[in-house]
């Protein structure tokens, strides 16, 4: 996997892809524990059971069902005052949806483990992109203080941070000129009807 910290900020980065308008800390840090939280299966280990098993780690919780789940249990707890099935409801269930789900997806750019189980539990078979650029972080914090997490680091920045940040630069160069566009639009449009006037 990639570490829990690129997980938290790939959150924050596609979130601000999303929303235009500003959120509180609280909200960005509830955003990062999402995308982190599909690793919980990893205390399985401590109960027996194996990685390759349905709620084995990169199992169930790392699948797309699991995510659309979280989405809809999120959106209807936090956000019901929107009511249930709105418009603004369903945003709200896709934007976790995507949060959630794009931990498999970079996880399934890793070197290592037994990949993604991404269909759970349609099939526990699991995945991995052709191309597998990131190094596999180990499971705990022994193996990030060495050499390996810093390699593991640069791989997480060049294939992950890297292009999430050019990618929301790009949104909000597209949003900001979208809004200069519209404005001039509205002051012409005051303008000429000042002038018929």
């Amino acid at each position: 996997m990639p570490t829990i910290l690129t997980h938290g900020i790939s959150a924050v980065l596609i979130g601000k892809m999303f929303l235009k308008e500003a959120k509180s800390k609280r909200f960005w840090f509830w955003s990062m524990v999402c995308a982190i939280f599909p690793d919980i299966d990893v205390i399985g280990f401590l109960f027996g059971i194996k990685y390759g098993d349905f709620w084995g780690h990169r199992g169930f919780t790392h699948s797309l069902l699991f995510a659309l789940l979280s989405g809809l249990f999120i959106a209807s707890v936090f956000y019901r005052r929107y009511g249930i099935g709105s418009k603004r409801w369903f945003f709200w269930v896709f934007y976790y949806f995507m949060i959630m789900c794009s931990h498999g997806f970079f996880d399934m750019l890793t070197d290592g483990g037994l990949g993604i189980a991404y269909f759970a539990p349609f099939s526990n078979e699991r995945f991995f992109f052709p191309m597998t650029p990131i190094l596999v972080a180990p499971i705990g914090i022994g193996g990030i203080f060495s050499w390996r997490g810093v390699q593991l680091f640069l791989s997480e920045f060049m294939y992950v941070i890297l292009p999430l940040a050019i990618l929301l630069f790009v949104v909000v160069i597209w949003r900001k000129s979208r809004v200069e566009i519209e404005t001039e639009t509205e002051t012409e449009t005051e303008t000429e009807a000042e002038t018929k006037s």
